[in-house]
């Protein structure tokens, strides 16, 4: 495992000698750039911008870039880098993961890196998870950045934005404020609404993982250069690194319109499923999230249906969709792995216990859970575009990362992005104290500990935090709370949007807050309440601090760790203990037989706790075999998306070459050799010429090329997943199955190339041309995992050139769908 501990203590000398240099090197300097002046320090930035354009590398100028950024957040915010900090500066300037407990402020030490690197004047990403942090430190750090003279942008779901501290003419209004809780009010007075280029084309632009990916690919669709917003993947820093790269690494971006020959097949699945038994009928294996049907339950569907062979009759895509729905029935569970809202199933991300509201399962489940909790179900999608996290930010020259949970996946972040784990020291000792888990035989004697536990605290005045996996369970906590007549907040992602509130008084006298793991990254709980009662936190502090409970472990030991991190921020005291049951999902699904025989054998009460040695080493165990069952499985994900990521490149590549070349009036001669190929003699291509006119053939070049390559891309999409779903079965006849993907796909993306061509080819010299008129759009849908809503694409104008379209063609109007399937069939300008 590559981790790297800086230090084992807080002692200097165990700073490595680089990073130990720097530090000193800026505290030497601190005192000469306290004697600046505001002008002073702006011209600065210019002096180290001249010494990186002629040659000096970013290395050579850290300790003066350093020393520039403390001395701005000293007169801009009041705060002083820490030396730990600068620390963790380094650690990212040089394209690492900084490991910082909670509390000790990572976002402060980003502008270190952020701002040495945004002197190259190539652009940083600095990368957040949801927009109210993108916008709130894009105003809070962008004051620091705008005292030394460089422009900041921020990119958020609806708008984007740049720094400007005059936009507003009031005075009062360009304060800085703090809101009812005391947490960093974003004060839109600070934020001047702007082009999403213009953000991109600021010194730094702070924007959400999902956005920046989104604009990747919308760039990839463009019609225009000027459509265009992104300049490059030159270096970014990722805020909650573990929780993007990790734990959503899974999950594409998809750009996806809806499929206008959607599955009608959900009523029979909704008749069938209920007469199918588990065991006899199909196998479930609960670790990988999988049903898998049998010979005897195809005999039962096909009785049921009265066909007599179902994959002649129906095909294998039905099976797939049957099973979908199988598993829609027995392992996704309401109120756990989604709620139903307003009539729509809304997914909750398991890791951070959030909605996702936007995003959708695909493969048919989403529309199998719609069908089974009775909702509309919506029609299915057809992908115009996806990439995956994980090949978005391997595009960057230079990456690194912050947060406070990153030593367990070490090994993943090494072996998948090249970032090595540091583990940032404490400004302060830790005082917090992790107590041994209690165990129980049974669930509920856990819970009647865990009211008992809360109880006994409550009365002294201690604040608990309560952690809970799911939200049935955090609901079920809090009636058990009612019932006893504790006081106590809930919070899930039910009630999200008093999530500032509750945790703002998480930290009060008494408090009893129960949360699913919404509490339990980002998130600053402060003794005393927020704004801080002085007496009350000494109070609490005498008490031992806040208190954590932990339900349940999680599959993740990552995510228990972040929730033990709410307790002892900034050498507070505080206290953690997790309560845990042989019932509990990971100890029942990953423990093993010998966790099942010592719940057979114990016979002792429910509610008092177990002591044993093995049962503490087994939980472990299966914590960390789950964590290598994820990697494993994230890497096999890795492994296919890999084929599919070199053939966007290439074809993006071409794109981007088409679309350079067109603008710059030379397409003509690359158009005119693929043309020639496919016996098109160039009299005829002048000829063509001729008859439409010089500038629109010049037009007409340009879309050809642009709409070939994206329709036929398009079906290349579709036909690689049904490739992907269909070598699986090749196992069976001991072949490799990602051998024969990356086999059949070679032999597809060959064919796709040949196809752009013949297709271009064929279509250049059947253009017509017709007045001009607005596009035709489709509703075209983002989805991911925080995508928060659905919206149309962007209005691009183009020319409408009128093609003698075959049914089984593209259909001209930029679709991507066949001739025949497309919505836009009845328009008049597509009449032959």
């Amino acid at each position: 495992m590559t981790t790297f501990n800086i230090f084992k203590s807080n002692k200097a000398d165990k700073v490595p000698k680089e990073a130990k240099d720097i530090v000193e090197k800026v505290n030497a300097l601190e005192p000469e750039f306290e004697k600046l002046s505001d002008s002073d320090l702006r011209k600065k930035t210019k002096e180290l911008q001249e010494k990186l354009a002629q040659g000096t590398q970013v290395n050579d100028i850290l300790p003066e870039a350093f020393a520039q950024v403390r001395e701005a957040a000293k007169r801009t915010l009041n705060q002083r880098h820490f030396d730990v900090q600068l620390i963790g500066g380094v650690v990212l300037h040089q394209g690492n993961i900084a490991e910082m407990k909670t509390g000790e402020g990572k976002t402060l030490v980003a502008t270190l890196a952020t701002y040495a690197h945004a002197l190259e004047a190539k652009g940083v990403h600095v990368v957040t998870v949801n927009d109210y942090l993108a916008k709130r430190d894009a105003v809070w750090m962008g004051q620091i950045y705008y005292a030394l003279g460089l422009s900041v942008g921020c990119i958020a779901h609806e708008t984007s934005y740049i720094y400007d501290p005059l936009y507003k003419e009031e005075q009062e209004q360009r304060d800085v404020k703090r809101d009812e809780t005391g947490s960093f009010k974003v004060e839109e007075s600070f934020l001047r609404p702007s082009s999403r280029k213009e953000a991109y084309a600021a010194d730094i632009t702070y924007g959400t993982n999902n956005e920046f990916g989104f604009d990747y690919l919308r760039d990839n669709m463009a019609y225009s250069t000027e459509a265009q917003v992104q300049r490059g993947h030159h270096f970014a820093i990722i805020d909650e690194v573990d929780s993007i790269l990790i734990d959503e690494a899974r999950t594409p971006l998809i750009i996806s319109a809806p499929d206008e020959e959607s599955s009608v097949w959900y009523k029979d699945f909704a008749k069938i499923t209920p007469h199918l038994k588990k065991g006899e009928d199909y196998e479930i294996d609960e670790q990988r999230k999988t049903v898998s049907i049998n010979d005897l339950g195809i005999d039962k569907v096909e009785k049921l249906l009265g066909v007599t062979d179902i994959y002649a009759e129906k095909g294998i895509k039905y099976i797939h969709h049957l099973e979908s729905a199988l598993r829609a029935g027995v392992l996704f569970q309401r109120d756990k792995d989604y709620v139903v809202t307003n009539g729509h199933i809304i997914i909750v991300d398991e890791f951070t216990g959030r909605l996702l509201p936007g995003r959708r399962y695909s493969g048919g489940l989403h529309q199998a859970l719609e069908a089974k909790e009775g909702v509309q179900v919506q029609p299915e999608s057809l992908t115009l575009a996806s990439i995956t996290f994980q090949n978005y930010f391997r595009m960057y020259e230079k990456l690194a990362g912050m947060t406070g949970t990153a030593e367990t996946s070490a090994e993943e972040f090494y072996e998948v992005y090249g970032l090595v784990v540091v583990i940032i020291p404490t400004n302060k000792p830790l005082a917090r104290k992790d107590l041994s888990d209690r165990i129980y035989r049974t669930e509920k004697g856990k819970f009647i500990a865990v009211i008992e536990e809360i109880k006994q605290r409550h009365a002294k005045g201690q604040p608990v935090l309560v952690g809970t996996v799911s939200i049935h369970k955090n609901e079920y906590l809090g009636a058990l709370l009612q019932k006893e007549g504790i006081p106590h907040k809930i919070l899930n992602a039910k009630n999200h949007e008093q999530e500032a509130v509750i945790i703002a008084q998480a930290g009060a006298l008494q408090a009893v807050t129960v949360a699913t793991n919404m509490a339990g990254r980002g998130v600053d709980i402060v003794l005393g309440g927020n704004p801080v009662d002085e007496q009350e936190a000494e109070k609490i502090k005498e008490l031992g601090g806040l208190y954590v409970i932990a339900t349940e472990r999680h599959e993740a030991r990552r995510i228990d760790n972040q929730l033990r991190g709410r307790s002892g921020r900034q050498g507070d005291p505080g206290s953690t203990q997790f309560f845990v049951s042989l019932e509990d999902d990971v100890m029942r699904i990953f423990g093993g037989d010998r966790i099942k025989g010592i719940m057979e054998k114990l016979r002792m009460p429910e509610d008092q706790p177990i002591e044993n040695k093995m049962i503490s080493n087994a939980l472990e165990s299966a914590q960390s075999k789950i964590e290598g069952f994820h990697f494993d499985a994230r890497k096999h994900v890795l492994q296919y998306d890999n084929v599919l990521s070199r053939h966007r490149d290439a074809i993006y590549r071409k794109r981007r070459e088409f679309l350079a070349k067109a603008e710059a009036g030379i397409l003509r001669k690359e158009i005119m050799a693929i043309a020639g190929k496919h016996g098109v003699s160039q009299e005829s291509y002048e000829k063509k010429e001729q008859e439409v006119g010089d500038e629109n053939m010049r037009q007409a070049e340009k879309i050809v090329a642009l709409r070939s390559i994206d329709s036929l891309w398009l079906s290349h999409l579709e036909q690689m997943d049904y490739v992907r779903d269909s070598v699986r079965l090749r196992a069976y006849g001991q072949q490799d199955p990602l051998l024969e993907y990356k086999n059949e796909s070679r032999r597809m993306f060959d064919e796709l190339l040949g196809a752009i061509e013949e297709h271009i080819a064929k279509t250049i010299m059947q253009v017509e041309l017709t007045p001009q008129a607005p596009a035709p759009r489709r509703n075209v849908y983002y989805s991911s995992p925080a995508s928060s809503t659905s919206n149309s694409a962007p209005q691009q104008t183009q020319p409408q050139l009128k093609e003698k379209v075959g049914r089984n063609d593209p259909c001209p109007c930029g679709s991507g769908l066949k001739y025949k399937r497309c919505g836009m069939v009845n328009a008049p300008e597509h009449k032959q």
